[in-house]
């Protein structure tokens, strides 16, 4: 909270308590010297409030010296209460204040308890405001904490993706080498377009959902250079919003996977990707033919998978919904993946 703000609080809620029965004192029902005793217990209260707020709560409470902090006010408490009391009979005396009529010992007590009482409640109320404002300020400092952390691991998510990526496209582009150098020589234009991508792209917390499509098309024909004509490979895309911001290289594990996953030398192959858009709902649907790899190749680990899995939990936590499994047949292998833009 602003500190002009709180210093104002504390000085409305003071001149209340202190110029409540002013009004009293403009009508002639109440004198001067009346006034000045009235003033005495919220000048007390006053004492323990901020003796509550300054010194006993910070230094006792908060740290977890509760028995000081209790033995400090009973002692401070009782003894403003017993002044207070006593300060009052002997002033109307003094000044030959009008007084009610001579107390009883019980109501003696009974004054000198609701003195105490009001005290107490002072006190009470300082320390609840300092265990407040301590809380708001240790709550504000968690939020920033969790904020820094949750853009630090999508950082360090990205730059993951970065060596991954290119590890294996420059597998693809090497073997292709020793096939075609023309074929790979495209395949190096390609990988520059892609670069240029993660380079400058990469780095923003969102990108454009056009700019994304345009990568995973790039990274597609990429593919298609080295696979046979055989292969059905398909990227369909239906957007309404192409300036829509999306969190950027979120799918090109999958796309990576599919291709790994679902590409065999021998027998038919397929890897279709879709991705539609409407209303700020995106949809990003990738089915391939299923043909996992066997325990010695053990590549990559499911790194990728592990990625993706925690980029839509920072970025889109409570906003996504993500489906994917074999088919009943175990042919296919679908990912389809929802979001709440």
């Amino acid at each position: 909270m602003n500190k002009r703000v709180v210093i104002f609080l504390h000085v409305a809620l003071w001149s209340i308590m202190f110029l409540g029965p002013v009004s009293f004192l403009r009508s002639g029902n109440m004198t001067p010297v009346q006034f000045l005793l009235f003033c005495v217990s919220p000048l007390l209260m006053m004492v323990v409030f901020y003796m509550n707020y300054l010194w006993l709560t910070p230094h006792y409470f908060v740290t977890g010296k509760h028995r000081y902090y209790l033995l400090w006010n009973i002692l401070m408490v009782v003894s403003l209460g017993l002044l207070l009391h006593y300060s009052m009979v002997f002033a109307h005396e003094a000044f030959d204040v009008p007084s009610p009529r001579i107390m009883t010992r019980l109501e003696t007590i009974s004054y000198i308890m609701h003195d105490i009482f009001n005290l107490a409640v002072s006190a009470a109320v300082a320390t609840g405001i300092v265990l407040a404002l301590r809380w708001q300020h240790n709550e504000e400092a968690r939020l920033a904490a969790e904020a820094a952390k949750t853009e630090a691991e999508l950082k360090n998510l990205r730059s993951q993706i970065n060596p991954h990526f290119l590890l294996n496209t420059l597998n693809n582009i090497y073997a292709l080498t020793a096939i075609d150098q023309t074929r790979a020589q495209e395949a190096i234009q390609q990988l520059s377009r892609l670069l240029r991508h993660m380079l400058y792209e990469n780095q923003e917390a969102q990108v454009d959902l056009q700019d994304e499509i345009q990568f995973l098309e790039n990274y597609v024909s990429l593919m298609k250079i080295r696979l046979s004509q055989d292969v059905d490979v398909k990227l369909t895309k239906q957007v309404s919003d192409a300036h829509l911001k999306v969190a950027p290289l979120l799918f090109i594990s999958l796309v990576e996977n599919a291709f790994k996953h679902g590409i065999s030398p021998t027998n038919p192959s397929f890897v279709h990707i879709s991705i539609l858009e409407d209303g700020h709902i995106l949809r990003v649907t990738i089915e391939n033919s299923y043909y996992p790899k066997n325990e010695q190749d053990r590549s990559g680990h499911g790194i990728g998978l592990n990625q993706v899995q925690q980029r839509l939990d920072l970025a889109y936590s409570g906003r996504y919904d993500w489906q994917k499994g074999i088919s009943e047949d175990g042919n296919t292998y679908t990912s389809q993946i929802t979001i709440i833009i």
